[in-house]
């Protein structure tokens, strides 16, 4: 099992979703004692990052800071469906992720989690896990 594909179906726009629990669910069933697990979000409206996930207020002033320094509606954009805020948060956040595995267990300090991070919802979104 080095690679699953997980679908999510997020709610709203500008939405974290934690997927830690998940993540470390596909590594102990990989068997891998020691490697590295990516994540992967195949789209270019949405992404994927670690950060705190004790406290949702941080959450929260990410998304915050995230439509200051990229508000949904901006003078002059061009992109004609209307979402360039959201592939610029994309952008800015990312596409994958990559955890160090030891002894089959995620490798995170205390206080990170992994989130899903949706910037053009509601919709079903698939995102992949690979170990190595």
């Amino acid at each position: 099992m080095p690679m699953k594909t997980c679908s999510i179906r997020t709610r709203q726009r500008n939405q974290f979703l934690e997927v830690t629990s998940q993540v470390a669910e596909f590594v102990a069933q990989s068997g891998v004692q020691s490697g590295v697990v990516t994540v992967f979000v195949p789209h270019t409206t949405a992404g994927v990052t670690i950060n705190e996930n004790a406290d949702p207020d941080v959450v929260h002033d990410f998304l915050m800071t995230l439509e200051q320094i990229f508000p949904q509606h901006r003078p002059g954009y061009r992109h004609a469906e209307g979402n360039s805020d959201s592939h610029l948060k994309a952008s800015y956040v990312g596409s994958s992720v990559a955890v160090l595995v030891d002894q089959g267990r995620l490798q995170l300090g205390t206080w990170q989690g992994i989130f899903f991070c949706e910037f053009d919802g509601p919709r079903t979104r698939q995102y992949f896990m690979h170990i190595q």
